[in-house]
Order: C-alpha cells, then sequence, then structure tokens
C-alpha cells in the first residue's frame, strides 16, 4: 500500500495512494459507491491508466458498532494518521449516550482544524435568489474550539453546581439568572488556533489570487473570545503577510492619522497591486450581507459555531446542503478528511434516490488537495454539464427547469459517460 507523506508543507503523492474510506450510515453505501465510480473514471480517464487510488475501507458509525461494538475503533483511526488523506460518507451520531458526534471525534482526535467549505452555484440548479451566480465564497471554519470543545455539564449536575459555586465565589460572577437551573458550557478560543485558522485561509487567497479575506465573528458582545479572534486575525495579516495583504484596520488607522482621502488612496492602491483585502464583519450582519450583496464576499475565517450557521445558509443559497462539499484539513500535517456534509437521510436509504453530489464533490476537493487538478476538474465539468441539462436527482431535478429526475445510479452513469467521452 503507497502511503501519501508531507515534507516541510508539502505532499508527496505517489501514482497509486491508498486512501481510506467510510461508506457511512443510511444513504452513505450510495453516494459512496456513486462517488468511487465516478472518481475512478475521472483519474484513469485523465491520466491514462497511469495513475489510480487504491480503495481501503475503514469502519466508523453505526456499521463499525454492529461489527466491533465500537463507534470509532481505533483501526479507523489510524489508517488516517498513516495515510493523510480520506474520505466518508455521512455517519449517525449515537442516541442517548456515547460519542456527542463521530465527525467531531474525528476532527478533534487528528486536529483537523480548518473546516474548508466553498460554496458556487451551478447553472441549471434552482436557487432562491434571482442572481446566484454572485454566491462564490470559501468557507474556513476553526474547527477544534470554541463551545464544539465539548466542555459544559448539564443543570442539576454536580459538576455544574461546582463550576458555578467557582464562578460566584472565586471569579465574582453576579450575572447568573437562574443558578440551580442552569447548565453551563465553556467557550475556548486561542491565539495559536485562530492564527493557525487565518494563516491558513490567508495562504489560500494569495495562492489563488482572491481579492479578499471577511473574519466574520462576534466580537462586539464576546469581547475576549470572538473579539480575540479578530484581533489575533488582523495581527497574522499584518505581521505575517505584510506585502500580500492589507487591513481595514491599518485603513481606520491611516485615516485617523492622515485623513480618509489617504486612506482611500492607500487602500486602492492596495487592490490595484493585487493585495487581499482583509476585513471584518459582525456575524449576523455578514449573514444579511451575504443575500443582499454576496459579490463582496471571497473568502471567509470564521469560527466554530458561525461557521456552522453560515456553511448552511450559503449553501441554501446555491441549491443546498445536497451540492455542499466539505473537507477538514491541517495543513501542518497535511492529514484530510473529505465528507458529505449531509445526515444519513434513513428515509430513502436503500430507493437508490440519494443525491451523491456532495461526497463527489468532496472527492473533487480531495483531488485538488492531491494535486491531481485534472481529474478533479473533469468531474466539475460533468457536473455542471448535466446540471445544465436539467439532469439530475429528484431533490434538485423537481425544482429546475425543463428538470429530468435520475436515480442515483442514472445520475452516476450520467457522469461517468460523460467523462469518458
Amino acid at each position: 500500500m503507497a502511503e501519501i507523506t508531507i515534507t516541510d508543507g508539502a505532499l508527496a503523492v505517489p501514482e497509486n495512494p491508498t486512501v481510506p474510506f467510510i461508506e457511512g450510515d443510511g444513504v452513505g453505501p450510495e453516494v459512496t459507491a456513486s462517488m468511487r465510480a465516478v472518481v475512478d473514471t475521472a483519474v484513469d480517464n485523465a491520466y491514462g491508466g497511469s495513475r489510480r487510488i487504491e480503495w481501503t475501507e475503514v469502519l466508523a458509525g453505526g456499521k463499525a458498532c454492529d461489527r466491533t461494538g465500537s463507534w470509532l475503533p481505533d483501526e479507523t483511526l489510524e489508517a488516517f494518521r498513516r495515510y493523510l488523506v480520506g474520505i466518508k460518507g455521512p455517519l449517525m451520531t449515537p442516541v442517548g449516550g456515547g460519542m456527542r458526534s463521530l465527525n467531531v471525534a474525528l476532527r478533534q482526535t487528528l486536529d483537523l482544524y480548518v473546516c474548508l467549505r466553498p460554496v458556487r452555484w451551478f447553472t441549471g440548479v434552482a436557487s432562491p435568489l434571482k442572481q446566484p451566480q454572485k454566491v462564490d465564497m470559501v468557507i474556513f471554519r476553526e474547527n477544534t474550539e470554541d463551545i464544539y470543545a465539548g466542555i459544559e455539564w448539564m443543570a442539576g449536575t454536580p459538576e455544574a453546581e461546582k463550576f458555578y459555586r467557582f464562578l460566584s465565589g472565586e471569579m465574582g460572577v453576579k450575572k447568573v439568572r437562574f443558578p440551580e437551573s442552569s447548565s453551563f458550557g465553556v467557550k475556548p478560543v486561542s491565539e495559536e488556533g485562530t492564527r493557525r485558522l487565518v494563516r491558513s485561509a490567508l495562504q489560500y487567497a494569495v495562492e489563488n489570487k482572491l481579492p479578499s479575506l471577511t473574519l466574520v465573528h462576534k466580537g462586539n458582545i464576546m469581547k475576549f473570545t470572538e473579539g480575540g479572534f479578530r484581533n489575533w486575525g488582523y495581527e497574522t495579516a499584518e505581521t505575517e503577510f505584510p506585502g500580500q495583504c492589507y487591513t481595514m484596520r491599518t485603513y481606520e488607522k491611516t485615516a485617523t492619522e492622515s485623513g480618509r482621502e489617504a486612506a482611500e488612496a492607500a487602500l486602492s492602491a492596495a487592490r490595484a497591486a493585487g493585495k487581499v483585502i482583509v476585513n471584518d464583519v459582525i456575524a449576523d450582519a455578514f449573514l444579511q450581507n451575504t443575500l443582499l450583496t454576496p459579490e463582496k464576499y471571497s473568502v471567509i475565517a470564521t469560527l466554530n459555531l458561525n461557521g456552522d450557521y453560515i456553511s448552511d445558509q450559503l449553501a441554501a443559497m446555491v441549491g443546498g446542503i445536497g451540492i455542499a462539499p466539505g473537507a477538514n484539513i491541517n495543513y501542518t500535517t497535511g492529514h484530510a478528511v473529505f465528507e458529505a456534509t449531509h445526515g444519513t437521510a434513513p428515509d430513502i436509504a436503500g430507493t437508490d434516490a440519494a443525491n451523491p453530489c456532495s461526497l463527489i464533490l468532496s472527492a473533487v476537493m480531495m483531488l485538488q488537495y492531491m494535486g491531481w487538478t485534472e481529474a478533479a476538474d473533469a468531474i466539475t465539468r460533468a457536473i455542471c454539464s448535466s446540471f445544465a441539462e436539467g439532469k439530475a436527482t429528484g431533490d434538485l431535478a423537481r425544482f429546475m427547469d425543463n428538470g429530468h429526475a435520475l436515480s442515483t445510479s442514472a445520475f452516476t452513469a450520467q457522469l461517468v459517460n460523460s467523462i469518458s467521452k
């Protein structure tokens, strides 16, 4: 089995890399089979058979629990550690105890600190927006901190009572309105966690010659956590990318010291030089702005909870989460797990009706990450062509002009045939 390796931040990908995959629960087996068929065709067609992916299945979720008694076996984590790059279908989360989320467990165990969610519109896909083509953003969501760290205690437990005694007695906190019936959670946001996320987002913006990076936060209320994220984000841009970025914090400083006209001239010069303009927006204003003026935004860096909301709203704006890809990446170690962003949809499991596009587009991201861009582009072209002709699975086709609803297998065959031409 050939392993992908990383040296000084650069991936070394063999001609036949081993890629572990988790089939997933519910519709997982169907969308995973579709993804593999499409990827294998694209790789074979793009490289004339000289490259191929050696798929190896690893277990997680309900299938893992049934076979091993564990929702997330150690062998699965070890496979992702060893081979660096993997992909997964949707996973069910244990009900009534156990892990809060298998997805979160994977992200935290492998320290996959970036949740990468590109959002774009495909011609032919129905959208609630009048001009969905203006939506073209890439979200860098911090993946390991914020309230998703899972540090919380249930109301009425000894731990919650102890925590409140500490807040009240040691820290002098008097603002808990109903302490006896309150649950408590802790929201860690670190300088290191912020800097590595923003650094990754800025590097992406610079390498792809994108015009802006927006720090989305709620720092007007949470001044030391989300406000810290904003400030550390600006500091990262100013100290680590001084020749490649221009921050709106610098703009305001220039306006104060030299006047608004001088600040505007500096901003115009930065844009003309192709520098990434780094700005920030309060989270609730950002959600409104994405509906009104989505063309103003390009790369987004935000915290975990904000990113969860933002990713799903933007996906809905371009056709839904069924065509929303996602990746969880540690750019330092090279570890990356690409995933379907939707749920297991047990109500349609086994009916050949599931939309495989989220996982297929996540596989496109995986191929791009591996440097196999020719295969990735071939898949994207096939999807664009199919949607433009109104050919899609039923969840999308029913809203399309002249839509032709296809089963999962028929849609997969449509893409395979398109790529093979």
